[in-house]
């Protein structure tokens, strides 16, 4: 009898732990998940207010299909905006071509912007295709390229952008050499600033422990520069920071606008907030929250107007929170398990799970 008892207790034990490691067995789920790829890997996401959700890959392997798709229930997808502009190949000019996508991005006047740092392996830029893409919003056709080919050198990687659609004006960030793209859309001038600022530049001496372990490529730690960056509501501050750091950082965007303004100038208006966390992405709410990520702590944290740090969720499931799309009461977020790459761990891939879209009311 003691022995029954001590096996239906195991049974009950094995049923519980399997239960518990499902994604869709969290009692009071602050996550839903509302999208998942099992082979390729995502890093941006966008949701278009009351309308589609759009997730990007980036060409970083041989493991490889399109670049951008919209999204079809949790699995499904169409090459967006179609298969034809997916179809890059090396050799082929990347202008009018996705090469290497980074992130998507809706602003708040519903157009659709497409950042192609066309750089596959993040090694270097092919066919001039670093760009900027405006998307028009009735056709799905190219609206206008911006090419960065003219202020970047061929081993930049272009990463996240914001659009202010009152001035008129893009703000992107540089994460190799470090640096904060300006770019003013209606004439189609662009500057390089910041570049190997402080700011723009992850700072040496932190340790960027995830996992329990410092993260390291080919032996060195590996660092992340100028990577996040977010707009406040009403367009007068960039705030970014570097990726591997938990630095913070604003300047006024009329410093920024202004083209006579020297890039010493410039770095003298930078703003320093003080510590939070290391993230990726991040974005502002309406009421002029910040939510950023915690890749090492596994979660999402707002910062107030006030600048105080509060947990949104905490939840294993968020493997390295990478973009971040405010829409509809939800901010949503994706999962990119960049800390699982082979490249962070001698050649073996460590991912056992999907990569992932979330979202979580906000």
């Amino acid at each position: 009898m003691k022995s029954t008892i001590v096996n239906i207790a195991v049974a009950l034990a094995i049923t519980s732990l399997g239960a518990c490691s499902r994604d869709d067995d969290h009692p009071g789920d602050k996550l839903e998940l509302v999208f998942e790829d099992n082979t390729y890997q995502l890093t941006g996401v966008a949701k278009e207010s009351n309308g589609r959700l759009l997730v990007n890959y980036p060409r970083w392997s041989d493991r490889y299909q399109y670049a951008v798709v919209t999204t079809s229930g949790k699995t499904g997808k169409v090459p967006y905006p179609d298969v034809s502009t997916n179809e890059w190949q090396h050799g082929l000019s990347g202008l009018n071509k996705w090469v290497c996508v980074q992130s998507v991005y809706f602003d708040d006047g519903g157009t659709l912007w497409v950042l192609d740092p066309s750089a596959p392996r993040l090694e270097t830029i092919q066919g001039n295709g670093a760009k900027l893409v405006k998307m028009d919003k009735q056709s799905n056709t190219i609206s206008r390229t911006y090419s960065f080919t003219n202020i970047l050198a061929d081993t930049s990687y272009v990463n996240d952008v914001r659009v202010d659609v009152k001035r008129q004006y893009a703000y992107l960030t540089e994460s190799k050499g470090g640096g904060i793209i300006v770019a003013d859309l209606a004439d189609g001038r662009m500057r390089r600033v910041l570049q190997a600022h402080y700011s723009t530049i992850s700072d040496p001496a932190y340790k960027f422990i995830i996992d329990g372990r410092e993260l390291m490529k080919d032996g060195r730690p590996a660092k992340f520069n100028s990577d996040g960056i977010a707009l406040t509501p009403d367009g007068d501050w960039l705030y970014y920071k570097p990726l591997s750091d938990d630095k913070l950082y604003r300047i006024k965007t009329e410093y920024l606008r202004d083209w006579n303004r020297t890039d010493g100038d410039l770095g003298s208006r930078v703003e320093d907030l003080g510590h939070f966390t290391t993230t990726d992405g991040m974005i502002f709410d309406a009421k002029g929250n910040l939510y950023l990520g915690d890749l090492q702590g596994y979660r999402i944290v707002k910062l107030d107007t006030n600048l105080k740090m509060t947990t949104i969720v905490k939840d294993d499931r968020l493997i390295w929170p990478d973009s971040y799309s405010i829409a509809d009461g939800y901010l949503y977020i994706s999962c990119s398990q960049i800390q699982k790459q082979p490249d962070y761990n001698n050649g073996i891939d460590k991912r056992t799970s999907p990569y992932t879209v979330y979202r979580i009311k906000i």
